[in-house]
């Protein structure tokens, strides 16, 4: 079993919930139904699950329910084993197929003594036109690939040593060496196998890269098939730039230039297209901030951006084999920077920020900005090369004294270290990032 931090955000969700349901969205196979019939087993005496593209009748069924009453009753049925209060989870997934559910999740809280979970993907894009998302009835957890840390932990990293190395980055002192040499070796296979919990357990059961390519392309495959299935409309616009990703982050700035499409593309006309990969999870765009001043939401630039994938793995397996060799093999004359970029995008995203870049003309260009609730932005370079010490832009920026900044983070190869207000982190310490930001 991975194990999955989710497991402990939906524990929290039992814990201290009142009358609310909980709703679990992400990409497609990122894991949610099979951590949540993980929890049930733990958790509960009774569990009752209806999967809304498996029984298709049982979306027609609910779908055609005339009240709260009439829909759990209509539940009741579907359902394959008793329902007791107060033992009992009540799991309905894939609920993009009858959305209207989500609304009637207050309805369903009400019935005292069961608990309820919906889960589905597209969610992003599905809800949109939905009547109400009743507030106050419904959390709302969003699932993301397996993070760095969970793949260490898939990989039988102690958590000891995962915790002696959080401590050294929170400290701003080095990692001890063998743990490093460990945790750098390993970021080096998630950059390849990424965090599809599919592709993760092929991984650590064979150690085969060949299983986990054939698992990796399905996966693509799949999205696109999804693209195709909920957006017939702009399918072949949305495809198009699903496929443009890899080289388009291979470019020298890595931003999405719109004319690669087509002379005549405009923002405005696609933009729709790709709000819509963003919301289904298969995409994380980072937008240009023209300010790293808080907040950073009001300086955005919507039609400047890169866009990544929504994990790693799959980004790497669009290239030729012999980048996963280089990768394996840390060659530190090879620049792999939209790798690494797209990694720590990942794990930024998964750590609750926002994502921001910088560019000024005069200054130059930041790769990330992110920002801490009290109003602190931190830029942050990602070097995957040898010469990570080289970056004029963050030492212009933060020496300019135009702003406010009190640090910046390089995320490199090496282990911690600092200069000033510079510091040097090893690259897999994106995970941790939000952990060690200073707090005024």
């Amino acid at each position: 079993m991975l194990k999955r931090k989710a497991y402990h955000a939906i524990k929290r969700w039992k814990d201290t919930k009142t009358k609310q349901g909980l709703l679990v969205t992400g990409a497609r196979q990122v894991g949610k139904t099979y951590i949540i019939r993980e929890f049930a087993r733990d958790h509960y005496a009774r569990f009752a699950e209806i999967n809304l593209i498996e029984n298709r009748k049982a979306a027609d069924t609910l779908s055609a329910a005339d009240n709260a009453a009439d829909l759990f009753m209509r539940i009741s049925v579907l359902a394959e084993s008793e329902l007791v209060p107060g033992q009992t989870l009540i799991f309905i997934d894939e609920v993009q197929v009858c959305k209207e559910i989500v609304t009637s999740i207050k309805f369903l809280a009400e019935q005292t003594g069961f608990d309820f979970i919906l889960s589905g993907s597209m969610l992003g894009v599905e809800l949109k036109n939905i009547r109400s998302v009743p507030v106050g009835y419904l959390d709302t957890l969003v699932m993301y690939p397996l993070d760095f840390e969970e793949f260490c932990v898939a990989n039988g990293v102690p958590g000891d040593a995962l915790d002696a190395a959080k401590g050294s980055v929170r400290a701003r002192t080095a990692v001890p060496d063998y743990i490093h040499e460990k945790l750098l070796s390993l970021f080096h296979e998630y950059l390849i196998i990424g965090g599809m919990p599919a592709a993760v357990d092929a991984f650590c059961a064979s150690r085969n890269i060949g299983a986990v390519r054939g698992i990796q392309e399905n996966l693509i495959l799949l999205n696109k098939q999804d693209i195709s299935k909920y957006n017939e409309r702009d399918a072949l616009v949305i495809k198009n730039i699903y496929d443009l990703i890899p080289p388009e982050l291979n470019n020298q700035n890595k931003r999405f230039v719109l004319k690669d499409m087509n002379d005549h593309a405009r923002y405005g006309r696609y933009r729709e297209c790709f709000i819509w990969l963003a919301e289904a999870g298969v995409a994380l765009p980072v937008y240009n901030a023209s300010e790293p001043v808080y907040p950073l939401k009001l300086s955005q630039a919507s039609n400047l951006f890169k866009l990544f994938m929504g994990d790693v793995g799959l980004l790497t397996s669009t290239f030729m084999k012999d980048t996963a060799i280089e990768i394996l093999n840390r060659n530190p004359n090879v620049n792999y920077g939209s790798i690494y970029e797209n990694a720590v995008a990942q794990e930024l995203k998964a750590s609750g920020f926002e994502l921001y870049y910088y560019r000024n003309k005069k200054l130059g260009e930041l790769d990330f900005l992110v920002e801490t609730p009290d109003g602190t932005v931190l830029p942050v370079e990602v070097k995957s090369g040898k010469d990570y010490k080289r970056h004029n832009a963050l030492a212009n920026i933060i020496s300019s004294g135009i702003y406010d900044l009190r640090e910046g983070f390089v995320l490199c190869e090496n282990n911690v270290e600092r200069n000033g207000k510079i510091t040097y982190l090893p690259v897999y310490a994106a995970a941790w990032l939000a952990s060690l930001l200073p707090v005024r």
